[in-house]
């Protein structure tokens, strides 16, 4: 495999919040830059403003084009020379603009293979809408744009807990009756894949998450448990996969269940997110799986209530490189083995009575008849 330093995408978010301070705070570390060569999809001016206003010192080199990135820098692609209003913590449109501009040049970049990963800053999931992005995030974006048919799957992780949602952003009204027996195994088929290919866990187990109190109480809270997730856990029992539950949601996580999984598959978004953070604190990293891109962010938003204070904490969006570096040479050893398969063990000549085989130096071989 090709040692060379992982080029990663970063997009700016939005321009009013945190994603300028934990990018710079991140790449003042030089060490990181031997790891990956970073292309940040954003405008110098907006850049300069930040690194300014909160006395940043990481510096950056202006590029035109990601084939200049050069490794061993902190590279800033001009997706945008507009004036851009800098207004810490207000929601403005002129900063839902500036974002999905570099979002969308990441996009077309990645279809012309120009990076290896994306790392996405936080965006604001309203001021962003307009005629070309009509998404509740990033997650359903880059499916649309990038996603070549495949279904993404948000997960929630951090070192010791990895959390997939059946459905993601919805309104608490309209989840019940989302949550289907198809839903669930597509998502569970897809977190069963990305467990083992993108985190290399050979035999993944997956605790499945009930949609009601006390799993329904065999009926009266609810009858999803009995008549949705448990026949869709059968289901993925017997398609290969090792699905178990479905349990109720705060004994789980209050007891530290999840600790005997490699993946939780929660049925919404609060209902697996909630917990999670709270248990992550800074460390949680949202990765996008299921799609041919890799992608993570930081599991926080923009934070308007302390952008431009200078006291935003990079952790989170430094594992979200070190996640993205990880998945990214995770599927490469993964697929390594299926772009060569072995070769047939026989062949047959034309008289179909007789066949040469080639075995082992073990095999034993047939004794010749005297």
């Amino acid at each position: 495999m090709n040692n060379k330093p992982i080029r990663v995408a970063i997009t700016q978010g939005d321009t009013n919040g945190i994603g300028y301070e934990v990018i710079f705070k991140t790449f003042d570390d030089p060490q990181i830059l031997e790891l990956c060569t970073p292309i940040i999809y954003g405008s110098p001016k907006i850049a300069t403003y930040h690194r300014k206003a909160l006395n940043l010192q990481t510096n950056f080199s202006i590029i035109d084009k990601a084939e200049d990135a050069q490794p061993g820098r902190v590279n800033l692609l001009t997706v945008m020379d507009d004036e851009v209003k800098i207004d810490f913590g207000v929601p403005t449109k002129e900063a839902g603009e500036a974002a999905l501009k570099a979002l969308d040049r990441a996009m077309t970049d990645f279809r012309a293979e120009l990076y290896d990963v994306l790392v996405t800053a936080p965006i604001d999931k309203n001021n962003i809408q307009s005629d070309l992005f009509h998404f509740c995030g990033h997650t359903e974006y880059i499916e649309q744009s990038v996603g070549d048919g495949e279904k993404a799957l948000m997960i929630l992780m951090n070192d010791t807990l990895r959390v997939a949602l059946v459905t993601t952003h919805l309104p608490i009204r309209d989840i019940a009756e989302a949550i289907t027996q198809e839903a669930i195994v597509s998502k569970a088929s897809i977190f069963h894949k990305s467990l083992k290919r993108d985190f290399r866990i050979s035999a993944p187990r997956i605790a499945v998450l009930a949609l009601n109190p006390h799993a329904g109480d065999n009926g009266l809270l609810g009858k999803e448990e009995q008549e949705i997730i448990r026949p869709a856990i059968e289901q993925l029992e017997g398609m290969g996969i090792q699905a178990f539950g479905p349990y109720p949601a705060d004994g789980f996580f209050g007891s530290g269940n999840y600790r005997h999984f490699d993946g939780v598959l929660a049925m919404y978004h609060d209902q697996g997110l909630a917990p999670f953070k709270t248990l992550a604190q800074d460390d949680g990293v949202n990765y996008t799986a299921g799609l041919p891109i890799v992608r993570t962010s930081p599991d926080h938003g923009t934070a308007y209530d302390i952008a431009g204070k200078g006291v935003a904490s990079e952790q989170s969006f430094r594992n979200a490189i070190y996640t993205a570096i990880d998945v990214y040479r995770n599927r490469i050893n993964y697929d390594e083995p299926f772009e060569h398969p072995l070769p047939k063990l026989y062949h047959e000549k034309k008289d179909e009575s007789e066949k040469v085989r080639f075995a082992t130096p073990k095999a034993k071989r047939e004794p010749k008849e005297k």
